[in-house]
């Protein structure tokens, strides 16, 4: 399986990249994995801000589900037969701000990861470990409980 994640800036807080890097060791040896940093826009504009993020988003990839807290909820064992159904797939995790109207529309599906809302960067982490969840629960590992 060949996954893309395209997240909006830098992860900054080291305890949350110790952990996503923690994570994407584990995915690497289940799936071809990647991840793409698309530049944040810096500003207090919200409007221009998640325009500009949008551009970026969209010049990378045309095709993909978006994580957001309004979107589609799923158990663990739920995603993990979405994602057993698939060869190929790209996650777009927006910035600071979310996304664009724009990114929002054209996604194939939109998924949420809770109802609560979590920072930009913790949502990194989250999915990683969900993802990873998910990838055992399709090949049989006894992570998943």
């Amino acid at each position: 399986m060949k996954i893309r994640i395209l997240w909006v800036g830098r992860t900054k807080e080291g305890y949350l990249l110790e952990g996503i890097n923690h994570y994407l060791k584990l995915l690497r040896n289940a799936a071809r994995i990647s991840i793409i940093e698309i530049k944040d826009e810096r500003g207090k504009d919200r409007q221009r801000t998640v325009l500009e993020e949008g551009k970026r988003i969209l010049s990378q990839t045309s095709s993909y589900v978006l994580l957001d807290e309004r979107g589609t909820a799923m158990d663990s064992a739920g995603f993990a037969n979405f994602l057993s159904r698939r060869d190929s797939i790209d996650f777009i995790i927006g910035g600071h701000y979310g996304v664009s109207e724009d990114v929002r529309q054209k996604a194939g599906i939109i998924i949420s990861l809770s109802k609560m809302t979590f920072t930009h960067e913790m949502v990194r982490l989250i999915f990683l470990e969900q993802l990873f969840r998910s990838i055992t629960i399709i090949k049989g590992n006894d992570y998943h409980h």
